[in-house]
């Protein structure tokens, strides 16, 4: 009986070469670096590829997304309650058709008005008295208006010279009402400087008379019905009055046909007056 021959299981044996070596086995590269041989075998280890990072992408997106829809809400919520203020003063506008108050000047007498200049010229010395009458009107009929007391300042309407100054109590002017302050009480009585003299003195010497200006500061609150506003700083100045030296113990009349008051408002921001 013939005996079955069966192939071994052991791989063959390389082929030698020429010289006696066993051949090199060839193996092609694929992608990656990885040969044929570990793409066949399943346990060979891939080269490491580090995968590109997203959490910096995921981190910063939404605090970007945060950023924008901050400012995005803050714009709006300006946006709207500009509208609604704009759309509130119209309406208000509308309704109380709103006015400045009117200040009339309707007298101003000089008392006392000298200057004394020491022998020597190193001193001069100022000494004034002035009495005044004052009238404010509210035109508004749905307004009404509340002042705090007045500082009236006398001064020449060339060089700003101080000369007088004295104060108007407080007083609450009703709308279409009419209110007058007689005797009003101005006074100075100071030492000026070399400066200061040479200005006033040319004035005080004008057959002419002297041009006066009165300055009242003060602050007012408006109230239409249930609404009241802040108060709010304003200056009444009444410009074109022209004065003159009082001659004996009589006082002088000053001129105040062409005096006109206008008022302005004063905002003070920080340290600085507008």
């Amino acid at each position: 009986m013939a005996d079955k021959v069966f192939p071994s299981s052991k791989a063959a044996a390389a082929p030698l070469s020429a010289n006696g070596g066993a051949a090199a086995a060839t193996a092609t590269k694929t992608n990656g670096g990885a040969t044929k041989s570990d793409l066949i075998n399943p346990t060979a280890r891939l080269p490491y590829r580090p995968a590109p990072s997203r959490n910096r992408r995921r981190q910063y997106r939404p605090r970007r997304n945060y950023c924008c829809c901050c400012c995005f809400w803050i714009m709006l919520i300006v946006l709207i309650l500009a509208l609604l203020v704009g759309i509130t003063g119209t309406v208000l506008y509308v309704l109380y058709r709103p006015h400045r108050p009117s200040f009339t000047l309707a007298s101003l007498r000089v008392h006392r008005l000298k200057l004394k200049t020491a022998a020597d010229g190193s001193s001069s010395h100022l000494s004034t008295f002035f009495n005044l009458t004052l009238s404010s009107k509210n035109p508004n009929s749905h307004l009404s208006f509340s002042y705090d007391p007045f500082v009236v300042s006398c001064v020449t309407s060339n060089g700003d010279v101080l000369i007088g100054n004295g104060t108007l109590p407080a007083f609450v002017s009703d709308s279409k009402d009419e209110s007058t302050f007689r005797g009003v009480a101005m006074a100075a009585s100071m030492d000026l400087d070399a400066e200061t003299v040479n200005e006033l003195r040319p004035e005080l010497k004008q057959g002419s008379g002297v041009l006066l200006k009165v300055e009242m500061d003060t602050k007012v609150t408006a109230k239409a019905g249930g609404l009241k506003s802040k108060k709010v700083g304003i200056r009444v100045t009444c410009d074109g009055v022209k004065g003159a030296v009082p001659k004996g113990k009589s006082p002088a009349v000053a001129n105040v046909a062409g005096a006109k008051c206008k008022v302005d408002l004063r905002i003070k921001i920080w340290k600085w007056t507008f």
